[in-house]
């Protein structure tokens, strides 16, 4: 895509979200509208009907209608939400480039250590600091995955093959839209390591057989309790009952575990299969985000569609607790045949939900720099050369300047280190810029 300046761009792409907004918010008060005259409606033909005027059956049209426009509403008032926040993202996106962005982002303070030889004195995490002037990342995984790379350094082939990742995504603006604005509470809500450690956890209800056989006996006992009701044949439906009970003495401890156990990874997993929804829509053609790619996919399936399956077992133990259905769940065993389900699936793929995290994590952490690389054009990759037999370690720079400051505070200078010049001594006044030189080199 053709890209003209960072300031340029955003400001078309709110100007667009903004007019799509408004449109919108005018649809949707219109449907508001709609909604309460037919509403009232309802009242007036219930009263016609009493007195004969109208037939019963009329007032049916307004509820119909009322119903139609009620589900309509709520999508056009999730379409409304979605546009503020795309139209908040760029107007954030807008304070950044404007110098304002310090004290608006994630600080990422709880990855700072005391003991860290230069994340303090480089201002790595805390307010205005380069994490929270680079990270875009929603789950803490990619945040912790970002941080992990500012406090470490990696092998020449590894810098390498991130910049030609973070070149390839610098230019996908929609990818980086779209994944601050999915998930919103992602950040607050997943517990990646607890949601990795469940599914990694060994399974309680593997066998294939006693699922078969709890069909069997729900069956069975739902059978007899009808034709007890119908017939009398009460022998019949006690003995298919106790034989019931018996199952659920057997398994009821590793049953009521499962099930207790899967209830906070369940709704980790939904919020985290936005993100994996949109990645699968992704084309990652580079080195390490083809290897995003390989890792969410198991045996071929998406792990939106894997959720997906988790998600409607969960909703149909969810729908065992309701009065109405609880008698029937019981007798057909439901919960017990949902436990074995669920643990059918955290073995065939539960081992891929670290697999998973990793990948969010590190396209986020990528993702991050993308944006950092695109709203800031005349920045450059750094050349990592190897060093070659017997020559010692050099850094070279022209026109080096700290990322942190704005650009009319910024002075920039020409460093060059290593043979020969092997130290350098920098003198001055009080406030004349010595420390910030320094801290300019340590953290380009």
């Amino acid at each position: 895509m053709t890209m003209t300046t960072p300031v340029i761009e955003y400001q078309q792409r709110l100007t667009t979200r903004q007019a799509a907004l408004a449109a919108v918010e005018s649809i949707g008060r219109r449907y508001w509208l709609w909604r309460r005259i037919v509403f009232a409606l309802i009242p007036v033909l219930i009263v016609l009907a009493i007195e004969g005027i109208v037939t019963a059956w009329l007032i049916a049209l307004p509820c119909f209608v009322f119903l139609v426009l009620m589900i309509r509403h709520q999508s056009i008032i999730r379409q409304i939400e979605h546009l503020r926040r795309a139209t908040e993202y760029y107007q954030s996106a807008l304070t950044r480039l404007d110098d304002g962005w310090a004290g608006k982002g994630a600080t990422g303070e709880q990855f700072a250590s005391p003991s860290h030889p230069y994340a303090a004195d480089l201002d790595i995490f805390g307010h205005g600091s380069l994490f929270e002037l680079i990270s875009r990342a929603r789950t803490r995984a990619g945040e912790q995955r970002l941080a992990e790379w500012l406090l470490a350094p990696s092998s020449p082939a590894t810098v390498l093959e991130r910049q030609q990742a973070i070149d390839e995504l610098r230019s996908r603006l929609e990818l980086r839209e779209d994944l601050a604005l999915l998930g919103d509470d992602t950040r607050a809500a997943v517990d990646d390591q607890a949601l990795a450690k469940w599914g990694a956890a060994e399974s309680r209800l593997t066998s294939r057989t006693v699922p078969v056989i709890a069909a069997l006996l729900g069956l069975t006992s739902l059978t007899t309790v009808i034709l007890w009701f119908a017939f009398g044949y009460r022998t019949l439906a006690l003995a298919a009952l106790f034989a019931e009970s018996i199952f659920i003495f057997v398994y009821r401890q590793r049953v009521a575990q499962t099930i207790a156990e899967v209830d906070r990874p369940g709704r980790d997993l939904r919020l985290l299969s936005a993100i994996l929804a949109r990645l699968e829509l992704e084309p990652l053609d580079s080195g390490p985000l083809s290897r995003i790619r390989q890792h969410l996919e198991v045996a071929g399936e998406r792990p939106s569609r894997q959720i997906a399956r988790l998600s409607r077992l969960i909703e149909i133990l969810d729908s065992t607790r309701n009065q109405f259905f609880a008698p029937f769940a019981f007798v057909l065993l439901i919960p017990a045949q949902i436990a074995f389900a669920i643990d059918r699936w955290r073995a065939r793929s539960g081992g891929s939900i670290q697999p998973w995290i990793d990948a969010v994590a590190e396209l986020e952490a990528l993702s991050s720099l993308a944006g950092f690389a695109f709203e800031n054009p005349e920045h450059v990759f750094p050349e990592i050369v190897p060093a070659a037999d017997g020559a010692g370690a050099c850094f070279e720079a022209i026109g080096l300047g700290h990322p942190l400051l704005s650009a009319n505070r910024c002075v920039r200078n020409d460093i060059a280190l290593g043979d020969p010049l092997r130290v350098l001594i920098v003198s001055g006044s009080n406030m004349s810029g010595k420390s910030a030189m320094m801290r300019t080199i340590g953290i380009n």
